[in-house]
């Protein structure tokens, strides 16, 4: 088991919030981001976030988009399309949709919409 999986979200959603404001973006960017993937709602995020679930619990609890075929290229040299264990990829769709925020993708096609 990866040591990702028992860590809280919350200790890393600051990171993604930084890596994001680093380039312009906000807050409220990657809360979007994180909802179009996981289906929460601002108060289902907050409550996870706030009482530190794990990632295993998260993504248990999350309904994935039906679009998250669409996520597609490289995360840390690894392809997420090919990343074999479920819940691995799963983090690997959030930490992806992260970089393109920001990288300055417009939130458009980062929701493949």
């Amino acid at each position: 088991m990866h040591r990702i999986f028992t860590t809280s979200v919350a200790s890393v959603y600051p990171h993604y919030v930084a890596k994001a404001e680093r380039k312009g973006r906000t807050r409220d960017e990657v809360d979007e981001v994180i909802r179009w993937l996981t289906g929460f709602d601002d108060a289902h995020l907050a409550q996870h976030l706030e009482s530190g679930t794990t990632f295993e619990d998260f993504f248990a609890e999350s309904t994935l988009n039906p679009h998250v075929d669409q996520i597609t290229g490289s995360v840390c040299g690894v392809k997420v399309q090919e990343v074999e264990d479920p819940l691995m990829r799963r983090i690997r769709y959030l930490d992806k949709l992260v970089d393109e925020l920001a990288k300055g993708r417009p939130m458009k096609k980062v929701l493949r919409s």
